[in-house]
């Protein structure tokens, strides 16, 4: 497989043989990652991506992880290359930031980059993003519901060196470390994270070996000019046009009776995509604003969904992409708007963008996923060890139905792809209790092909206070069905206190829970597609058997008698 500097010639073999090596080097990455991280959100939600950058800064290869990361990591590569330029870099350096108005994304999530060397120069960049069990603030956590301003939402760190050459930078250490609750965890995950770059670099560095450095350069060209070559001939095939939908958030978790519109207009000319959100209600006074990055990333997701899963998952693919992001709007606000729930926010433009798609591809993309990943903060004193703790939940709701196809139970959808954190694992290093956790019957939207359902889950508080930073979604809007399909049902939260009084939980709200009091929460379903007197008996005859839905529903909704 070897080539001389001074054979340029790519054939097409060698292209796909090293496309898949990448490939597989960015999910060795992944892997060292989740197995070597510290924090339940890590090693069991799988809230981490890694990837493989050109020296340019554009995405060479990602791993199977998190869509939404897809393009968050574009901008902030190219700031750290901006601010320590390849030919200042050395062997065994580490560049970190989490400034969300400078690249990145909400402060938990802290982007870490190591330059890969072949002899002197510099030939690709090894990237890790880990959203962190906690970033400091105003609460444990750092993802205040009721945030304000992202000064409230935890330390701020700039494009800066973690590490440099091979000595880590004691002062960075310590102030981020003095602002931390949990600073063994977050920085037993930060080690992580130069661990996965490092192993990555070691394998391009074979790599190169292998195909001499020119050689490497130029395929590393030529894969993204194939993936922007093959994304635009699949852009072609959606027909010309201009199409536009709307969905909702809730509310911003400050302005509790305001619902935030966003908006998309998808215009389809030729090879080119283009969304325009302009429409898309001002940026909020609550931590629900996306920044750019977010906000692409989403877009960015759309695009891959709708082309081709074989297509090289490089930057390449957004190079037909043209995004109008009305300044100081929920999808580009302006600093200093806290960000730290922008994970609602981009799960509701990939509904608009697909409600918009729908129109142009009509009978091939399912209906509405719940719309929401109950990203879920819960902390307190351990009265084991007298020690703090954070851990999270990343609640998951039902999928959309799709043309032909019911929708899945409890499942992660579009930009976000995390897991269900193990009632085993929560119980076992936390006092917590999971009382149950079950499918919630009817959540599904009803149609010919139902909706994917969402579940019922119970955190009780053991032996001392916990406090949640709850922030669900589809408390007041619904998922919504297609040809004829209902909508999901609703997603809603109640807390069981001691002296018996039942409370309502707002969608995006601060929970305190004392010794033996409950928090329910019941993740909304995904909607239906088709007409539900059209659904074949015998599937609604298992799903009774199966309590998917009650017999009222089957009466009521499929006209279904027994």
């Amino acid at each position: 497989m070897s080539q001389t500097a001074t054979t340029p010639r790519i054939d097409p073999i060698t292209l796909e043989v090293v496309r898949n090596r990448l490939a597989v080097i960015a999910d060795e990455m992944e892997e060292i990652l989740l197995r070597s991280s510290y924090s339940p959100i890590v090693k069991e939600g799988l809230d981490a991506s890694a990837a493989l950058f050109t020296i340019g800064g554009e995405t060479l290869a990602q791993s199977v992880a998190i869509p939404i990361h897809l393009g968050t990591l574009v901008p902030a590569v190219r700031r750290i290359i901006a601010e320590f330029p390849l030919d200042q870099m050395h062997p065994d350096d580490a560049y970190a930031m989490n400034d969300p108005y400078d690249g990145g994304t909400h402060l938990p999530d802290v982007i870490m980059v190591v330059p890969i060397f072949a002899g002197n120069r510099v030939v690709a960049l090894s990237t890790t993003l880990t959203h962190h069990q906690e970033m400091g603030g105003k609460t444990a956590g750092s993802v205040p519901t009721d945030a304000t301003e992202i000064f409230q939402e935890g330390i701020i760190i700039p494009p800066l060196k973690f590490i440099d050459r091979g000595a880590p930078n004691e002062t960075l250490h310590r102030l981020w470390a003095r602002n931390l609750r949990i600073p063994d965890v977050v920085f037993g995950d930060l080690r992580a994270q130069v661990a996965a770059c490092r192993a990555g670099g070691r394998r391009v560095q074979a790599l190169v070996s292998d195909l001499g450095v020119d050689s490497s350069l130029s395929l590393f060209d030529a894969l993204l000019n194939n993936a922007e070559r093959l994304t635009r001939a699949r852009i072609a095939e959606i027909p010309d046009g201009t199409y536009t939908f709307t969905d909702y958030l809730d509310n911003d978790g400050v302005e509790l009776d305001r619902r935030l519109q966003i908006t998309a207009t998808v215009t389809i000319a030729g090879d080119r995509f283009k969304v325009d959100f302009t429409g898309t209600s001002s940026q909020a006074r609550g931590p629900v604003n996306a920044v750019p990055s977010s906000t692409l990333s989403a877009v960015y997701y759309c695009v891959k969904a709708v082309t081709d899963p074989e297509i090289p998952n490089n930057v390449g693919c957004y190079r037909a992409i043209d995004v109008v992001l009305p300044v100081g709007s929920l999808v580009n606000p302006i600093r200093p708007a806290p960000v730290n729930a922008r994970t609602a926010t981009v799960k509701r433009i990939t509904d608009a963008i697909f409600g918009a798609l729908h129109q142009a591809l009509p009978g091939r993309l399912p209906a509405a996923p719940s719309g929401e990943l109950l990203v879920m903060s819960i902390s307190g004193i351990d009265p084991r060890t007298g020690q703090r703790f954070i851990t999270s939940e990343l609640g998951t709701g039902g999928m959309g139905a799709r043309p032909g196809k019911d929708g899945i139970d409890v499942i992660e959808t579009d930009a976000t792809n995390c897991m269900n954190l193990p009632a085993e694992s929560i119980e076992v290093d936390f006092p917590i209790r999971i009382n149950h956790w079950r499918l919630r019957t009817d959540s599904g939207g009803a149609g010919q092909w139902r909706g994917g359902l969402g579940f019922v889950k119970s955190f009780e508080a053991i032996g001392t206070e916990l406090e949640l930073s709850y922030r669900g979604e589809r408390h007041s809007t619904a998922p919504w069905g297609v040809e004829g399909g209902h909508d999901g049902d609703n997603g809603r939260a109640r807390i069981w206190r001691a002296d018996g009084q039942v409370e309502t939980v707002n969608s995006k709200q601060i929970v305190h829970l004392q010794p033996g009091e409950r928090l329910e929460v019941e993740l909304a379903g995904g909607a239906g597609y088709g007409d539900p007197l059209k659904r074949d008996r015998d599937r609604i005859r298992d799903d009774l058997k199966d309590r998917k839905i009650s017999t009222e529903a089957a009466r009521e909704l499929y006209g279904f008698e027994g």
